[in-house]
């Protein structure tokens, strides 16, 4: 049996598609966590050129929705690690997934490189799972 997740699952943009010729950070939206069973981040990459080029990720929550007072999450509020999500030049191609199960409303990932001077190219999403009842989901980030 074969089970319908799109009415279950709820992906938002992070990072939008682009091409990192430098060390600028790239920052994502910040994704709402309320109303969510579970939320984690993907990120995709695709041609990664610079040898020796490294990208770190960092997570971050805060109970404001402008994220005043942000802080990196503790690793007990993640499913899975920040330097198994980041990833270095010859992960070209690949997918790497950052949960989050923390007790903050708010999150925000950060992809920070090192030693990038070619383009490479990455992108990102939040993936939500729904359910929680008496959520407006339609309206969630």
């Amino acid at each position: 049996m074969i089970l319908d997740l799109k009415s279950k699952l709820r992906v938002s943009r992070a990072i939008s598609p682009q091409s990192s010729s430098d060390n600028t950070a790239l920052v994502s939206q910040i994704a709402t966590v309320d109303c969510a069973d579970g939320i984690m981040l993907a990120i995709l990459t695709g041609s990664l050129g610079d040898a020796g080029a490294e990208w770190t990720v960092l997570l971050e929550h805060a109970s404001a929705s402008d994220m005043s007072g942000a802080e990196a999450v503790p690793d007990e509020y993640l499913v899975g690690t920040e330097a198994g999500a980041s990833f270095i030049q010859s992960d070209d191609n690949v997918v790497k997934t950052l949960g989050y199960i923390g007790p903050k409303p708010y999150i925000r990932a950060t992809i920070t490189p090192t030693n990038n001077a070619t383009a490479a190219l990455v992108s990102a999403v939040w993936i939500k799972g729904l359910g929680r009842k008496g959520c407006n989901t339609s309206q969630d980030s």
